[in-house]
């Protein structure tokens, strides 16, 4: 696949990051104390007038959103003859989103931040965000493959930057709505944006051998 190593040498840095953060969150969490509330007062300086789009948009990552939109697109994907995409997909939500992300909640054992109040009650352990690394990976799953919707360039380019925001303002949420440490969230994104670049040019070339294929037995 083109470009191939590109994606790899992305996702390597990606993971590497994220290991680096699971690093001082497992070691030395204090040391990101600055950096947290620093941008935990800086977003939460925000208009109170978000507080409505915020408790809006952050549903889009909530559990049973994913789960609907998640089963609602492998079906999509699978019945109009994109099994590898729908494959993928599949993998990407039932592994890293749901069970991956679990478990390291359970390892990292981190409570939520009470530097403010919450907006939205959770009950689960802080870190990494699951809502960040669900919409991470339910939309950045949608932005790769949004060719497969869209065919010409003008139309899928819009469709792709209003993911990528969307995927923005759930991470934004979290930190607003008082729920998640900055740290928190990027970790999420880069635990889901790892899997991303490191699976894409292996699903690119596996949907490639499975469209040959299908192009055959239909001639």
């Amino acid at each position: 696949m083109k470009n191939k190593s590109i994606y790899q040498l992305t996702g390597s840095f990606a993971l590497l990051f994220f290991a680096a953060l699971c690093y001082i969150i497992r070691f030395y969490p204090e040391t990101l104390n600055g950096f947290d509330r620093g941008i935990i007062h800086a977003v939460h300086g925000l208009s109170p007038q978000m507080n409505s789009y915020f408790l809006w948009v952050t549903k889009f990552a909530n559990p049973i959103t994913v789960v609907i939109l998640s089963i609602v697109f492998v079906a999509l994907f699978y019945f109009n003859q994109q099994k590898i995409t729908a494959l993928w997909l599949a993998l990407s939500m039932a592994l890293i989103s749901g069970l991956g992300n679990h478990l390291l909640k359970l390892f990292f054992h981190r409570a939520r931040p009470t530097i403010l109040p919450h907006l939205v009650t959770e009950h689960s352990f802080s870190f990494p965000s699951g809502h960040a690394t669900a919409s991470t990976l339910l939309y950045g799953t949608l932005i790769f493959v949004a060719g497969l919707f869209f065919k010409e360039k003008v139309p899928r380019l819009l469709v792709q930057i209003v993911l990528g925001l969307l995927i923005f303002s759930i991470i934004v949420s979290r930190i607003y709505l008082g729920v998640h440490y900055p740290s928190d969230v990027l970790a999420g994104f880069l635990f889901g944006s790892s899997w991303l670049l490191f699976t894409y040019p292996y699903y690119k070339e596996k949907k490639l051998v499975y469209d040959l294929q299908t192009i055959r037995r239909k001639k």
